[in-house]
């Protein structure tokens, strides 16, 4: 890997690799030229472009199904806490982003711009570019917390409600900002929407694979040389894992944990297996930490971010949160009360959070069942919880 920006003492995003070619970490980015909805359509579908939020839906298809004069909305709020890919784009490249903005808005006659971001540098450094490029992009701060990270609890907040997901999901194409059709996605999504405009399609693909072209940005965790790492799609986890055979968490706290060798950078492979690359997170647990510890304090703080919106949140969730606290504390615990816990939770609840919480900790306790299993025989480990996976996003 190739260190890009470490830049120690200026603020708190950590370094910037990467591997190969950058191109959204390129020194200089090429002039980003008008282009016109039709075209955007047309080279996103061309180059498979899929959306580097939570989902990964096509931007094809969300580009085609907006309006003219519709809104636009950047979702820069990264309240996944594991994760650090936007908030290093938006304070190290927030340029791309601005560029990526105005060519969205332009290109379907957007009679309002937005990009809501939830920490004060990033949105310093994307007003300065806003200044720089002079367009008509509205910054907001907003706080609306990990639930409110997902688009349309981000949407709700900016029209003065509740930030937090519909129980009925209506997609923003249809109603979103000031309760118009609006064209939203995540920030790394504009940068890339950026690149694909300025060097189109054929350059554009010429890293990744044909599957999936183009590159993406990972925050990776545990690890001797851990930070935000720009990547091509396609490349083998492994070659940024180094020497680690361990679990690995993937997609962040909404992810998996898999004891596979084999996983590669690739969303539609990836989906296809099962595992959802979410907020483009990395993770593994030293040998030096407990793992059940680590993922009981993660299980806690999701527990503490639930909307209150259902049953599976409000009782669901902190059951199992109380279930795994009691194994590290040695405890005894029915291990099949806190399976059928998760079961009961997973898919019955107004938004994503219970699924992907219970995959988070399902999967973990897999993917560690003899340190699961001496724990609940008694035998713990003996290692301290050192942290490793971070709570609560900085801001």
């Amino acid at each position: 890997m190739t260190t890009l920006d470490v830049r120690t003492g200026v603020d708190d995003t950590p370094p910037l690799f990467t591997v190969a070619e950058p191109r959204v970490f390129a020194s200089g980015h090429p002039e980003v030229p008008e282009r016109s909805q039709q075209w955007l359509v047309e080279a996103a579908h061309e180059v498979r472009l899929l959306g580097r939020g939570g989902a990964g839906f096509p931007v094809a298809t969300k580009l085609a199904a907006v309006r003219r004069g519709a809104r636009v909305v950047v979702n820069g709020s990264e309240s996944e806490p594991a994760s650090w890919k936007d908030r290093a784009l938006m304070r190290r490249y927030p340029d791309l982003v601005v560029a990526g903005t105005a060519l969205v808005g332009a290109a379907i006659r957007s009679r309002r711009m937005v990009i809501a971001v939830s920490d004060g540098a990033s949105a310093a450094a994307l007003r300065a570019a806003v200044r720089r490029h002079g367009a008509p992009i509205q910054v907001h701060t907003v706080d609306h917390g990990f639930v409110g990270g997902e688009v349309g609890a981000m949407i709700n907040g900016l029209n003065d409600r509740a930030p937090v997901p519909d129980g009925v999901r209506v997609l923003p194409h249809e109603r979103g900002l000031d309760d118009r059709s609006t064209y939203a996605s995540n920030v790394e999504t504009f940068a890339q929407l950026a690149l694909l405009a300025a060097l189109g399609a054929d350059a554009y693909a010429a890293t990744g694979t044909r599957a999936e072209p183009g590159s993406s940005l990972l925050t990776l965790l545990g690890t001797e040389r851990q930070g935000v790492l720009e990547v091509p799609n396609g490349m083998a986890l492994r070659h940024v894992l180094g020497a680690h055979t361990g679990p690995v968490l993937v997609g962040g706290y909404h992810g998996t944990w898999t004891t596979r060798d084999d996983l590669v950078v690739d969303r539609p492979w990836l989906r296809s297996e099962g595992i959802g690359w979410g907020a483009g997170v990395v993770a593994v647990l030293p040998e030096d930490t407990c793992p059940v510890g680590e993922i009981a304090r993660v299980a806690d703080w999701l527990a503490g971010q639930s909307a209150r919106q259902c049953g599976p949140c409000t009782f669901g969730l902190p059951a199992i949160a109380q279930d795994l606290a009691s194994i590290v504390a040695g405890d005894v615990v029915d291990p099949d009360r806190l399976r059928t816990r998760l079961g009961q939770v997973a898919g019955r609840g107004a938004c994503h959070h219970p699924t992907g919480a219970t995959g988070f900790v399902g999967t973990g306790l897999s993917a560690f069942k003899e340190d699961v299993r001496r724990h609940l025989a008694g035998l713990p480990c003996g290692r301290p919880v050192r942290g490793v996976l971070p709570l609560g996003a900085a801001r």
